[in-house]
């Protein structure tokens, strides 16, 4: 079947009945009773058949692991020699299919040395149901006599901490109520230290309701967000589960649980007598609601993945309802779990009954968070360039694990590392040409290459050893530098292109540092060339500068890979136009610093390379980024100075979004919500919306000072900043960068 979402995780029913008497318990006190029926403890040939069930499936997916979790009533009544069955039928059943992970949920009761010498036999993970404190644990988990079960639980959790199973202990599980003391809670918790801990809303609909003791509506996130401020001042000494999903999800990341987040279900419960049922928290909801129909003897688990219910806990956005998907938080919240939007009238299409509390979780969460959750890259430029600097070096790194078994490649990659451990002047240097934005170009080119499987390795090597030859002369390093040229040239990153013999010819060539410049050996003969030599054959990269402060800017004309633009680089500029270019770009200049000086200056930072691009300015001039690293920007060289000036405005705003957008995540990538757009006809994603934003605002400014205002411009771009607040892709640092241009936007309507 098409569009099935593989099921990853089994709840296995191993026994139906329990040994505590649990008054929040969703399987023997909420609207399903279908426990009553079942039997007491899962037979053999429901064990068998369930783990060949999971292995066709696993087998028929491709899955490279699957969870099997043992759960009840409480599964250790089952005894040992039915789950040492389990064991052994699930571990033969997977064998060289898919790895295993075994796991049991119990309230620990039961958990003596023979059950954990069992599951240290088998690898079994333990997760023990615990509500914290005595008196916390009192209120709900007690005998049917009213015993506590408080002591036996702390003596199951230290048998598990103890040295020979300390490996097996999953975590703690935690139901919330908030009459409760959150901070004793925690303590009580935190002392066991356990791996992790789950903090579980008590199950409820909006016909059952959760208890609020005081009738406020955000009474579970009051009494959440007292546990997570006490959490970060402990310093975060375990991780918990809830707090950390919705960090992530802040983040731009996945959910790490199912009560929140889009993620798709990937869960099926089989109960003691082989029913295979959805996800076990439905039993809340109304006699029925987890039912299927299907059971392992006689159906499949693909069709369970199609079955109605199951698919509609597996839409994201689709799924939740119409106030949901409008909601700024439905990414991290997810409207809630499935079984608490439960209403008579409609069933599942409502926020969660929980939904006030989430709100304020998720608001809360990121309140506190959002400054640390920044990343510092959209503040501090210098962050931002380590970032890309970093970024580059991974890819030249990943490149390296492709090519290593070629001999040139091996031959260049040594000399970069010689150059690398070449001291000051030799790091220095190696830095100059890595940062070069057309390097980035280049890596990314033959990673392109290497994994279509085109032969893309002589050309890599060739330009890696031209890289390495330059960064010896650039740093006057007195290494072997030997380079590979084809059609007689070779360009040396960062410095220029020499010609080494006739076009058509290719050869080899070592290169040295001199006192006047540098010197190729080809053969026999040698010749000088660089900045003093004088050397028709050498063609330099030539700069320019955008102000007496500020750093040279390379007019990047010889690059091969400078050709990453969307429309073709002009070819090597003569003298004359060079310096006609350069004039232009000094006016352009001018009027960027006196219209609008604060972007003049945002836009001269980290600018390092300009490469003139053939043909006159695009409609309405804006400037052209393409695939290459931070700092290079594409102009039209044909472009007027009013033209020129709002290309570099332009393009560096498009650079640095781009920058920004490879190390940082500003929205999330999970899902293709689509968004109106003032400037576009058909509705955009958060990505488009976003970046339309960031430039319009530089260009709103600009025509101000220039031209006078768009008419409506403004309105646009403040309706456009309007749908990206409300949007849910945008992670704790995509919010902010809307907030720094609603700052400028601001700053330009005074």
């Amino acid at each position: 079947m098409t569009g099935l979402i593989a099921f990853r995780e089994i709840v296995l029913k191993v026994h139906s009945r329990c040994d505590l008497a649990c008054d929040h318990c969703y399987v023997y006190e909420h609207a399903d009773q279908s426990w009553r029926a079942r039997p007491k403890v899962i037979s053999p040939e429901v064990i068998s058949r369930t783990a060949s069930r999971l292995a066709e499936h696993a087998r028929d997916h491709a899955l490279p692991s699957v969870t099997v979790i043992l759960h009840g009533g409480e599964p250790l009544l089952a005894g040992t020699a039915r789950l040492r069955l389990v064991c052994e039928e699930f571990s033969r059943a997977l064998s060289g299919i898919a790895a295993l992970d075994l796991r049991i949920h119990t309230n620990g009761l039961q958990l003596g040395t023979r059950c954990l010498d069992l599951f240290a036999e088998f690898g079994v993970r333990v997760g023990i149901s615990l509500d914290g404190d005595r008196a916390a644990n009192d209120r709900h988990r007690r005998f049917a006599d009213g015993r506590t079960s408080h002591p036996l639980v702390l003596a199951a959790v230290a048998r598990l901490r103890s040295a020979p199973y300390r490996h097996l202990y999953q975590g703690l599980l935690c139901t919330v109520d908030v009459a409760n003391d959150p901070v004793a809670v925690l303590d009580a918790l935190v002392e066991l230290e356990p791996p992790r801990v789950d903090f579980l809303l008590p199950h409820a609909t909006w016909e059952t309701p959760p208890a609020r003791p005081d009738g406020e509506p955000d009474a579970y996130a009051r009494w959440l967000l007292r546990i997570f401020d006490h959490w970060e001042r402990l310093g975060r000494p375990v991780p918990v589960r809830l707090f950390e999903s919705l960090l992530s999800t802040l983040r731009g990341g996945p959910s790490l649980t199912e009560s929140l987040g889009l993620a798709p279900t990937d869960l099926v419960v089989v109960e003691t007598d082989g029913t295979l049922e959805q996800v076990d928290s439905l039993k809340s909801a109304f006699e029925g609601a987890a039912a299927t129909g299907f059971n392992v003897f006689d159906h499949s688990l693909d069709q369970v993945a199609a079955h109605p219910g199951v698919r509609a806990r597996q839409l994201g956005l689709a799924g939740v309802s119409d106030s949901c998907r409008r909601c700024p938080v439905v990414r991290s919240c997810g409207g809630g779990l499935y079984t608490h939007r439960y209403r008579d009238r409609n069933g599942f299409d409502n926020p969660s009954v929980y939904c006030t509390d989430l709100r304020e979780l998720v608001d809360g969460v990121e309140g506190r968070t959002a400054l640390r959750e920044t990343a510092p890259q959209l503040s501090d430029p210098a962050e931002l360039a380590r970032s890309q600097e970093e970024l580059t070096r991974i890819l030249l790194a990943r490149l390296n694990a492709d090519l290593a078994a070629d001999p040139d490649w091996a031959h260049a990659w040594k000399l970069v590392a010689a150059v690398e451990r070449a001291g000051e002047a030799g790091a220095d240097a190696l830095d100059a040409v890595l940062d070069h934005p057309f390097t980035r170009t280049w890596v990314l080119a033959a990673l392109d290459a290497a994994r279509d499987g085109r032969p893309g390795g002589p050309e890599a090597a060739r330009r890696l050893t031209a890289l390495a030859a330059a960064a010896v002369l650039r740093g006057g390093l007195d290494l072997p530098a030997e380079v590979a040229y084809r059609d007689g040239e070779v360009y040396l990153p960062t410095l220029g292109l020499l010609r080494l013999g006739e076009p058509g010819t290719e050869g080899r060539a070592s290169l040295r540092v001199t006192d006047d410049g540098y010197a190729a050996r080809d053969g026999r003969s040698e010749h000088r060339f660089g900045p003093a030599a004088g050397d028709a054959r050498w063609q330099p990269v030539r700069t320019w500068s955008p102000g007496p402060d500020a750093a040279p800017v390379a007019l990047e004309d010889l690059d091969p890979y400078r050709n990453c633009f969307p429309r073709p680089p002009r070819l090597r500029l003569g003298a004359g136009e060079t310096e006609e270019w350069r004039g232009r770009l000094d006016r352009a200049w001018a009027l960027l610093h006196k219209a609008v000086p604060g972007f003049a200056r945002a836009a001269a930072a980290g600018l390092t390379t300009l490469t003139p691009l053939a043909g006159g300015p695009r409609a309405g001039g804006w400037g052209e980024a393409g695939r290459h690293g931070p700092g290079a920007l594409g102009v039209p060289y044909a472009a007027g100075v009013r033209e020129t000036a709002l290309a570099l405005l332009t393009g560096r705003r498009r650079t640095r979004l781009r920058a920004l957008t490879e190390v940082t995540d500003l929205y999330a990538l999970d899902g293709e919500w689509q968004h109106p757009s003032p400037w576009r006809s058909r509705p955009v994603p958060v990505s488009r919306l976003l970046a339309d934003v960031h430039e319009r605002v530089a260009v709103e400014a600009y025509r101000r000072a220039t031209a006078g205002p768009e008419p409506g411009g403004a309105d646009r771009i403040h309706e456009a900043l309007d749908r990206l607040s409300a949007a849910a892709e945008l992670t704790v640092t995509g919010k902010h960068l809307v907030a720094e241009l609603r700052y400028e936007l601001k700053a330009v309507d005074a």
